[in-house]
């Protein structure tokens, strides 16, 4: 992982100082709610329904056990003993008292952790495959890459008041597993003609309340010209984004209102007047320092273990059920990828305990050379996994409710905080994944539907990512009560797709009920071993609204 140099250490440091003044400020009535507003977004810090809520970086995923520790502290002494991992790869605390906010920025401080640029409108944490560097179908390692964005990016003098918030998302697999074309920036590694490896460039996607599939800027970047062909996208952003509506302010709105040549032409007509700026220039030797924090780990040489895990799958139903679920191949013989599932029945999506932070930094120092990862599902992996010591580590998960086996199945559901905590919200989302959860709650019978993911948002801004959902749930508000439109067909992966509306709105009671009549109506028409998406793109979305409405009943009528 990379370590904060003196340099970082001393940045972080003063802007805890800065934090803590105006804090003081506020608390002491200086200066009004509104004029503080500016000075906590960047460091953060929001404030919610109930109380204040801070944002914590987790740079593209990664984790130490040190730092989870550390988060189990904060959790167990400034909230109420749990944290929330977001679909940002962040993790949230929901009940932060305003006058002990600066001392969570000085306690993340000690394990090199910040706040910088989690909110307001400026580049936000940067996204990645959460098995960068142990996938088997990765080109190269796209963490040192996030890291050098991290650094161009934060407080970057000319791109601290962007139209709105910015987000950029990197991988180096062949499958998009960081939902790269859903991000107002998103860059695959990929190879040339010449097998030389370097970036295609994706920009303008977005969910929320307009949302697109970004769109190809430049099929192939040299490594070296990253930095001045970012700042020439993020330069015609800056001077052509709409700042005069909030809702119109994303570059997926001005790429698409002026068309993808045109947005090309203005980046390359500025990029042409920058790219050979030393200043923006990718030096090697720096590439070389981040690199080198990056390098494999010393794994031991061993044996794939595929006979004793067939004895004990085949011994044991539930380590088998478990394995074919969380478990994920590595790039390296004899040891595993692992899937933490935070999805237990009836436990709300992303939620981790204080204690169950601490146990598992304890299993992540004893199982997986003390590095763990959060996806962007809300899940977390243990990353380099002796697969000799697969049963063993599945058997303390289970006591810890960490080793339901349904990553990628039904019950694997994102979902937002929504009105439970959130200002914005509309609906609630964490009782609705909760009673599906329950609702589904029999493994033999996840395995049986196969991949089918469930995303839910308690309103249009779309934290729950309801759009890529293979069924999206999206929370609405109707006469004073909650309601839910489903979505069908949507995909963050390679074959990104936005889902379509199936009908008019439900209410949360029905929602379990229409779950399984989109469920049984697969399973009766779906082609072999064939995904729920792909029964849904070969058959469209008629038989599905009739399993859910009625024949001749679908749409009755929609709340908009």
């Amino acid at each position: 992982m990379y370590r904060y140099d003196e340099f970082d250490h001393t940045l972080v440091a003063e802007r805890v100082a800065v934090f803590r003044r105006q804090v003081e400020r506020r608390l002491s009535g200086d200066i009004t709610e509104d004029q503080f507003k500016p000075l906590r977004l960047p460091n953060g810090l929001y404030l919610q329904l109930h109380a204040y809520m801070l944002r914590i970086n987790v740079p593209y995923g990664c984790l130490s056990s040190r730092q989870l520790r550390k988060l189990a502290f904060i959790a167990r002494r400034y909230d109420r003993n749990f944290g929330h991992f977001t679909t940002r790869q962040n993790i949230q605390f929901n009940w932060i008292r305003l006058d002990e906010a600066p001392d969570i920025l000085a306690e993340l401080a000690e394990v090199e952790m910040n706040t910088m640029q989690s909110s307001g409108n400026c580049v936000r944490n940067i996204t990645a495959d959460q098995f960068a560097g142990r996938a088997r179908d990765e080109i190269e390692d796209p963490r040192p890459w996030c890291e050098l964005i991290r650094q161009w990016s934060i407080l970057h003098p000319e791109f601290g008041y962007l139209p709105r918030k910015f987000k950029i998302a990197v991988t180096g697999a062949a499958s998009d597993r960081a939902a790269v074309k859903f991000h107002d920036v998103g860059l695959y590694l990929r190879r040339n003609a010449e097998g030389v490896v370097g970036f295609e460039v994706i920009v303008g996607g977005g969910q929320g309340r307009t949302p697109f599939v970004g769109l190809t800027i430049r099929e192939w970047l040299a490594k070296e010209d990253l930095f001045s062909y970012l700042e020439a996208i993020l330069r015609v952003y800056n001077l052509g984004g709409r700042r005069d509506n909030p809702n119109k302010a994303r570059i997926k709105i001005q790429v698409n209102a002026l068309g993808i040549d045109e947005f090309r032409r203005l980046v390359e007509e500025e990029w042409a007047q920058i790219r050979t700026s030393p200043l923006l220039s990718v030096d090697a030797a720096e590439v070389a320092r981040i690199a080198a924090y990056f390098r494999p780990p010393d794994w031991e040489t061993l044996p794939e273990e595929s006979g004793l895990l067939h004895r004990l799958r085949k011994a044991e139903p539930a380590f088998d059920a478990w394995c074919q679920a969380n478990i994920v191949e590595h790039r390296t013989p004899g040891y595993a990828i692992v899937n933490l599932s935070l999805k237990a029945p009836g436990i709300a999506p992303g939620d981790l305990t204080a204690d169950q932070m601490d146990r598992v930094a304890d299993l992540a120092d004893r199982f997986s050379l003390g590095e763990l990862r959060v996806s962007h599902r809300q899940n977390l992996v243990f990353t380099d996994v002796r697969q000799k010591d697969l049963y063993e580590l599945w058997t303390e998960l289970a006591g810890l409710s960490l080793a339901t086996p349904n990553i990628g199945t039904l019950t694997d559901i994102v979902a937002c905080p929504g009105l439970d905590f959130c200002s914005l919200a509309n609906a609630r989302a964490i009782p609705v994944a909760q009673d599906i959860s329950r609702h589904f709650s029999d493994s033999a019978s996840l395995q049986d539907i196969g991949e089918l993911t469930i995303n839910i948002s308690g309103c249009m801004n779309a934290c729950g990512h309801h759009h890529v959902g293979h069924i999206g749930i999206l929370g609405v508000e109707k006469k004073g009560q909650e309601f839910y439109q489903l979505t069908l067909g949507g995909s963050s992966a390679e074959d990104a797709a936005l889902g379509d509306r199936l009908g008019r709105a439900i209410s949360a009671d029905e929602i379990p009920a229409a779950i399984e009549a989109l469920v049984e109506c697969y399973k009766r028409l779906r082609s072999g071993d064939e995904r729920f998406l792909d029964t849904c793109r070969r058959i469209g979305i008629e038989p599905f609204q009739e399993a859910v409405y009625g024949v001749g009943a679908a749409p009755r009528r929609e709340v908009a």
